[in-house]
């Protein structure tokens, strides 16, 4: 005896065969594009259905189907089984919407490089568009070329900076895709870091590289070149006492510079070594006891940084300006005077010149106040003399204080 349920499934099956599988809501179905209007789009599903998509559903987070013609085929997504014109009703939007993060999944995966267009920045980073979908691209995952190097790590400095790059497009990678929670974060920095670990045996110390300047900040100037990026501290841009980089070099500038220092991904670099150094050729300018002109550079409690020539300073001490007690060094001298001094000592090795205003009378100095005397370009406390091994290390300190500076 044949029952009702398996007449029905018969019925079912039979429709199945004659007119293909009924669809249900949430279906994604494959059809052919019979026409394209200004707000909606009919296609041909197996040739036996009409699909509408029209209004919000024409709008897709994948640009695949925004220049749609006849006879594409295309993939939408089932809203409704019969609308007015018992047509069904299919949105390109929820179809999209999984196409997207698919393919979304198989770029991180497979690692690929794509571009991404900036939209807007906030304090934290930029938000991007990746092929219709909204990403984000944190500050700490930009390359070196285009991180906001702001001296003292002032948030709404930053954020000006991150502005400059709205409606750029940028290389970069996916990193984490979750549909769930709708988050899409991209990097920047980790196509540098590939280059960086695919080559590092061309770089040593002792290597003369070529690159160019591709960010100034207080504390130096980064040199991009083959791919990576170094760093040439301020103290290592040129022999004589600096300001700034931006006195030395500019952005874009090409230069050449040595590798002194290579401390995992970081590279420092020196410019200045590959330069003569002028204090070697000393004695053949100037001696102890000659008068010289010179131009007072900067002003500082315990003396003048005067400017002797374009490459060399000297150091006119307190003590050495005055029969009298100076009270406030400021007011009795100031930057861009200029004036005459005499050279009282030269100590080529160390880079230090010193110099009295003719007339004042010698004094003896104790130990403690010659320690005090920086050689030329020090800003910091003095610095014992240091051995050949002790002054190679130096970078580690302008290590950290780039780190320090761009937190």
């Amino acid at each position: 005896m044949t029952t009702t349920a398996s007449k029905t499934g018969a019925f079912a099956k039979l429709l199945d065969e004659q007119f293909g599988t009924v669809p249900k809501v949430g279906d994604t179905l494959k059809g052919l594009v019979l026409s394209v209007g200004r707000n909606e789009v009919r296609i041909d599903i197996d040739g036996l259905r009409t699909g509408v998509i029209r209004g919000q559903q024409l709008f897709a987070e994948s640009s695949e189907y925004r220049n749609l013609k006849e006879s594409d085929e295309v993939e939408a997504t089932v809203t409704e089984l019969e609308n007015e014109n018992g047509e069904l009703e299919l949105s390109f939007r929820t179809a999209g919407h999984a196409r997207a993060w698919n393919k979304l999944e198989e770029l991180r995966k497979s690692g690929q490089v794509v571009q991404a267009r900036i939209k807007e920045a906030n304090k934290g980073g930029l938000m991007v568009d990746l092929d219709g979908m909204d990403a984000f691209l944190p500050v700490s995952q930009l390359s070196g070329d285009h991180y906001p190097r702001v001296a003292g790590g002032d948030k709404n400095k930053i954020l000006e900076k991150l502005r400059e790059f709205v409606g750029q497009d940028l290389a970069v990678k996916v990193i984490d895709v979750n549909e769930k929670e709708e988050k899409l974060i991209v990097s920047e920095k980790t196509l540098g870091e590939e280059a960086k670990s695919a080559t590092p045996d061309k770089f040593k110390v002792g290597v003369v590289v070529e690159g160019e300047v591709s960010a100034i900040t207080a504390f130096g100037a980064f040199v991009k070149f083959d791919g990576v990026e170094g760093l040439v501290h301020i103290s290592e841009l040129a022999w004589q006492r600096i300001d700034h980089p931006k006195d030395v070099v500019r952005i874009g500038d090409m230069v050449k510079a040595e590798i002194i220092q290579i401390d995992g991904k970081k590279i420092f670099l020196s410019m200045k070594r590959l330069m003569p150094d002028p204090w070697k050729n000393i004695a053949a300018k100037y001696s102890i006891g000659q008068k010289v002109t010179g131009k007072i550079v900067k002003v500082n409690p315990y003396g003048l940084f005067v400017e002797l020539d374009p490459e060399i300073q000297g150091l006119a001490h307190v003590s050495e300006l005055s029969n009298e007690q100076i009270e406030d060094i400021a007011k009795k001298f100031a930057i861009g005077d200029n004036g005459e001094f005499e050279i009282v000592s030269i100590e080529a090795d160390e880079h230090r010149l010193g110099l009295r205003i003719p007339g004042v009378k010698p004094r003896a100095k104790d130990k403690e106040s010659k320690d005090k005397e920086p050689k030329e370009g020090a800003e910091a406390k003095p610095k014992a003399k240091k051995t050949k091994a002790a002054k190679e290390t130096e970078p580690v300190a302008a290590k950290a204080e780039s780190e320090e500076a761009a937190a």
